[in-house]
């Protein structure tokens, strides 16, 4: 049973960990631009990460080792460093854009500028990762991130064509603005496979203790947690292209974006929007932040 219970939390947290301020915006701006015809870029990063993510658990489930673990003593301390360099880099400005996230919804929840908000928001951030249990921080913004289902239901809503939605998760060459659709294709599967997503992974598998007999869990919760990430993307998409798309309506900033559930969900869509935004990037920064923390510390054989 309390495996059954670490599956479930596993798929809460795929939702946490797969939606985040990148893949709501590129979903969202697929939808409008190109309708249903990008949802196959979310569908591939949704597998791309999900592999990574059972391969991550599977490392630590067996040889009890981190993937920065492994890295160090495979190819050694030179090797590591430079990879510390960059992956720290990358991280560190993905990190940015997820507090970004934070405070935009914030502003609009408030209608106080994003940029009053900035330090609160990594202050909290902060305080959170220094006061919590990493089981809180590893569970607790899954499971508010239920409230992302809102786009699944707002698809349900709208009526979303099952056929053309299905079809959209063929790749397809496109009939307009080529260089846009890659660009777009692009951006969304690098928003979905984001590193510190099965870096983090695996940490939690070793502060969990996984052996051999959690192999076939860590499969169950890596394909179901980030399977259920994806499909929240799908309906993100979706319903871009029912609301923004026909009224060729191009989405350039966030304040746009939070119309996106109004007109299925009417106002409570507005501050649905609002919640989903702050909740999946306040989770998101939370493990980006640990992280950072884990893949330095690990790697150089601290305690962390």
């Amino acid at each position: 049973m309390k495996r059954l219970g670490e599956i479930a939390l596993g798929i809460l947290t795929g939702i946490g960990g797969f939606l985040e301020a990148g893949s709501l915006a590129t979903s969202a701006q697929a939808g409008a631009e190109f309708g249903f015809r990008l949802g196959w870029a979310i569908l591939l990063g949704a597998v791309c990460l999900a592999l990574l993510a059972e391969m991550a658990g599977r490392l630590a489930a067996v040889s009890s080792h981190t993937l920065p673990d492994a890295m160090r003593d495979r190819f050694g301390a030179t090797f590591y460093v430079v990879l510390l360099g960059v992956v720290g880099l990358v991280s560190f400005l993905v990190l940015a854009s997820e507090l970004g996230g934070v405070c935009i919804a914030l502003e609009l929840a408030t209608g106080l500028g994003h940029r009053w908000w900035a330090l609160v928001v990594g202050f909290v951030v902060w305080l959170v990762l220094w006061k919590s249990r990493f089981g809180v921080v590893e569970k607790a913004p899954g499971v508010l991130g239920l409230v992302t289902l809102a786009f699944v239901v707002a698809a349900f809503r709208l009526h979303a064509p099952a056929g053309e939605v299905a079809r959209g998760l063929v790749p397809s060459l496109p009939d307009h603005e080529p260089a846009r659709y890659w660009f777009l294709a692009v951006s969304i599967f690098g928003a979905s496979v984001s590193p510190y997503l099965f870096y983090f992974y695996s940490s939690g598998a070793v502060e969990g203790r996984w052996d051999r007999s959690y192999l076939r869990i860590n499969r169950i919760t890596a394909w179901l947690g980030m399977g259920f990430g994806g499909v929240v993307s799908v309906a993100a998409l979706s319903v871009a292209a029912l609301v923004f798309a026909p009224r060729g309506i191009r989405l350039d900033q966030y304040p746009q974006a939070a119309l996106l559930l109004a007109e299925p969900l009417g106002r409570a869509g507005f501050w649905l929007f609002a919640a989903a935004l702050g909740i999946a990037c306040f989770g998101a920064a939370l493990e980006l932040a640990l992280e950072l923390a884990y893949f330095a510390a690990q790697g150089l054989g601290w305690n962390a």
